[in-house]
């Protein structure tokens, strides 16, 4: 394709800086005692440092982990440690700063280890290997969260499986708990043994021949142990391949009844039952009838005993089933690593191809299936490698990604537009012979004109007379004109939609001087944080500081989504250190993230979150009281770039795209800007409604 562009005029080839190369994050081990994930990126001539994060559904951090690419280096692989419990409530690992669905590894049951409780039982003293749970602990160690005590005791937790060895429960009371367990969704795994037999409890999926006394008479023996016949594709073992060398020795036969056959999982070659299973409720009971180590069958020692109990361990809570119904789509990423309600173009994939799937336009990277039971297709299960495009032709222009630069052509349009009228009009006098007869008239229209056209932006009134005649919003002047025309078009239009929805009269906003211009008439300031703005002056963080004193409220945006705890405790991100540079000097409050009852949910409209133009990052606000300021936080900070959502051009019509949720999501956002208004001008207003029945009562009503 290059070389057919080339042959057609000019081709440039843009790339990143090799220090700032994309990164891709890959699933490592998932059966590893910790997460392992694999960075792969291009090669840099300088060490990569970068921070990745794991969190939870609700987004709450579970860890963070630092890892370094080293020069030359095409990746590099990462540990995230933490207890069974924390990696059973992760759903996402990412790359912190780095907004992309290759950065961004989804985490699904898959990866979890399900808690794994194993009844004690007397072991041989001095003869480990011969212990009842010897052979069970390793062979689910590596995939599961192990636990052990007695049955009442691992009760009491969450607990997926629950092992019985050759034991059963101690009393009619822990029998009743386990049954009431297994009914809710339990899993209970039993084995075989001397002392099966004597047990008298109910939690069995079939009846047990009977011996003398209900002894272990009714086993079965042979000369020769006895194979494993292959599993039916009905048996939830069905593809395991058996070995050859692993014999059956002894087993526990089952009473026949009609509905054996289909509680049977596995069989030996004559047919007696060697695994039985039964559903009670919603849970299941497994009986191998044959001992868990190696007394009665060498089944322990092989590979297959391993994958036979992680075939049980799928079955239990929490797992996804593979079937063969199909997954539909119910979360997807979009290019920036958010989940979104999947597009009406993502299609379901079979559960058997989930684990071998790719990502493609049909099948996008996201979450599969039900909302109990998701998997994860992530976008690096189908890119092994990153590779810098080479062969381009020899005349390709190689450049950089460089920021861009707006170029406002409206003065030299507006101007030569201006000259053309007056052009036009002087043809006009001159075909109609009016430039010979009143040429003194001619100049007493056309000089006023020509005058007044540097002169018409000069505003009549003082900054003072301006902001205290009128109630008015203001932003901070950044230095930089492209955020500033950003943030006058942004509080420009929310000042429009304020008075068209509620009875605030607002006038125009201003810009003000941090350093000179004196802020005590503005209810709420909106300031947009750059990296060109350096820390204000004493007498400037005098002045801001007096501002906060007094009842007013700064909006700080970082405009960037990058959702990190600002003040000292920041994550090392250049916004948050922009924002801690900023705020230099000033009484900045703690800050908490926004509970889900404040004042600022429901002061104008009923909200649960706050979108901007972006709408990933975390409100901030500061935990007063309301006996404080009338419960108005001084701070807020956020990420969203609220401007650039309420930005319009002067025909009325937004003038910046928001992403992802477009106009719905510009709509919240124009919906968040009123609440903030009203809540900076009516305070614990809102809050007091929860005195309205004392009030009432107290009036009589």
């Amino acid at each position: 394709m290059a070389a057919q562009l080339v042959k057609r005029g000019s081709l440039r080839y843009l790339t990143a800086q090799p220090a700032d190369a994309p990164i891709m994050l890959a699933a490592g081990d998932a059966e590893a005692n910790d997460i392992g994930v694999v960075l792969r990126s291009l090669t840099a001539p300088v060490p990569r440092l970068v921070q990745v994060r794991a969190s939870g559904d609700d987004g709450r951090l579970i860890a963070r982990q630092a890892a370094t690419i080293e020069p030359g280096a095409k990746g590099a692989e990462l540990r995230l440690a933490m207890p069974g419990e924390l990696r059973n409530r992760m759903t996402r690992i990412e790359i912190e700063g780095d907004q992309s669905a290759g950065s961004v590894l989804l985490i699904d049951e898959r990866w979890r280890r399900r808690p794994v409780g194993i009844v004690a039982a007397p072991n041989a003293k001095g003869q480990p290997l011969l212990g009842e749970n010897y052979y069970l602990e390793r062979a689910l160690g590596p995939f599961t969260e192990l636990r052990r005590g007695s049955a009442t005791d691992l009760l009491r937790r969450e607990l997926a499986v629950l092992v019985f060895a050759d034991t059963g429960p101690d009393s009619p009371a822990e029998e009743a708990a386990v049954g009431k367990w297994i009914e809710a969704g339990g899993l209970l795994l039993r084995f075989a043994g001397p002392h099966l037999a004597e047990q008298g409890d109910q939690l069995l999926p079939v009846r047990l021949r009977h011996g003398g006394g209900r002894t272990i008479g009714g086993a079965l023996s042979w000369e020769q142990p006895a194979k494993l016949a292959p599993f039916t594709p009905e048996s939830q073992f069905a593809g395991l391949a058996i070995p050859g060398d692993v014999t059956v020795s002894r087993q526990v036969l089952a009473e026949p009844d009609l509905d054996l056959a289909a509680k049977t999982w596995a069989r030996l070659v004559d047919g007696t039952p060697l695994v039985t299973a039964e559903r009670r409720g919603r849970g299941w009971i497994v009986l191998v009838h044959t001992t868990a180590n190696a007394d009665w069958s060498n089944l322990a020692l092989s590979g297959l005993f391993v994958e036979m109990l992680r075939r049980i361990e799928t079955m239990s809570q929490g797992v996804t089933e593979a079937g063969e119904e199909a997954l539909a789509p119910i979360e997807t990423l979009d290019g920036f690593g958010r989940l979104q309600r999947a597009p009406p173009t993502a299609r379901p994939i079979p559960a058997a191809e989930i684990a071998t799937a790719i990502a493609s336009p049909r099948h996008p990277p996201g979450f599969y299936g039900t909302a109990d039971a998701r998997r994860a297709l992530n976008l690096s299960a189908g890119v092994p490698e990153l590779k810098p495009i080479e062969g381009l032709p020899p005349e390709t222009q190689n450049e950089n990604f460089t920021a861009g630069r707006e170029i406002d052509l409206r003065p030299p349009l507006l101007t030569a537009a201006l000259l053309i009228a007056m052009a036009d009009l002087l043809i006009a006098y001159g075909l109609r012979g009016l430039l010979r007869r009143r040429p003194a008239r001619l100049a007493a229209v056309l000089l006023p004109a020509l005058l007044s056209v540097p002169f018409a932006a000069r505003a009549d009134d003082s900054f003072v007379v301006q902001a205290a005649s009128e109630l008015r919003l203001a932003y901070v002047r950044t230095g930089s004109p492209e955020t500033d025309a950003v943030s006058r078009a942004g509080l420009v239009g929310l000042t429009a939609t304020l008075n068209r929805r509620t009875a605030v009269e607002t006038a125009e906003p201003l810009a003000v001087e941090i350093e000179s211009d004196e802020l005590i008439f503005f209810p709420l300031l909106y300031w947009p944080v750059v990296s060109s703005q350096g820390a204000p002056s004493p007498k400037a963080v005098e002045r801001i500081n007096r501002y906060l004193d007094t009842g007013g409220t700064i909006l700080f945006d970082t405009r960037d989504a990058n959702d990190q705890t600002p003040g000292p405790v920041g994550g090392a991100v250049s916004s948050a250190q922009r924002l801690r540079r900023l705020v230099a000097g000033i009484k900045m409050p703690p800050l908490v993230p926004i509970p889900p009852d404040h004042v600022l949910t429901k002061s104008f409209y009923l909200m649960h979150d706050f979108p901007g133009r972006w709408n990933v990052g975390t409100l901030w606000v500061e935990p007063v009281e309301d006996r404080v300021n009338d419960g108005v936080s001084s701070v807020i900070v956020g990420a969203n770039d609220w401007a650039g959502a309420w930005a319009i051009d002067a025909q009325g019509r937004a003038a910046l795209a928001v992403v992802p949720g477009g106009e719905p999501q510009r709509e919240m956002a124009m919906r968040f800007g009123i609440n903030l208004v009203m809540y900076v001008l009516t305070g614990n207003y809102k809050s007091d409604q929860v005195h309205v029945p004392a009030i009432l009562e107290r009036l009589g009503q």
